[in-house]
């Protein structure tokens, strides 16, 4: 993963030259939520592709 200032310079590099402020506020908020989800995911755990294909199929079928 990476610590977050590396992770925020790396961002910078691949934003084209004329991003706005809100293109960076957004694209961190994007990357924050994305650490967020992958470090709930590794505490709490998380079902695979072919679940929840298989509860979305028991859901949809209802």
């Amino acid at each position: 993963m990476g610590n977050p200032k590396d992770q925020v310079q790396s961002l910078l590099q691949k934003l084209p030259e004329n991003a706005s402020y809100e293109d960076i506020q957004y694209h961190l908020y994007v990357l924050e939520k994305v650490q967020r989800g992958l470090l709930r995911a590794e505490s709490e755990g998380a079902v695979d592709h072919a679940e929840a294909k298989g509860r979305l199929k028991q859901w949809l079928a209802s």
